[in-house]
């Protein structure tokens, strides 16, 4: 199940090993990976590596996981804030934003 849209283009991220894709959406510019099927440190890291294109309030990382990426909130939560929503397929869609 594919949770991109039809505008999505793929962009190149720095220290990241999955694809990235870019969009609009309600005025958003939104950058979204799916690390569904790494395992640990990948989730982590392509987070990392995703949460530095937040650099403006208009942005958005859309993370797609197997599950919540509960090692990483403790660490960006003094600058992002996050929410997350479990998809009917068991994954998890987390969003994040720059506070």
């Amino acid at each position: 199940m594919s949770l991109l849209p039809d505008n999505a283009s793929k962009i190149e991220v720095q220290g990241s090993d999955v694809d990235f894709f870019t969009y609009e959406e309600d005025g958003m510019t939104m950058f979204q990976f799916d690390s569904s099927m790494t395992g640990p440190p990948s989730p982590m890291v392509n987070a990392m590596c995703g949460l530095k294109l937040l650099d403006a309030a208009n942005k958005r990382l859309v993370m797609i996981n197997h599950k919540p990426p509960m090692g990483l909130f403790p660490k960006i939560e003094d600058k992002y804030n996050y929410v997350i929503e479990e998809l009917s397929d068991g994954r998890h869609k987390i969003v994040f934003s720059s506070k």
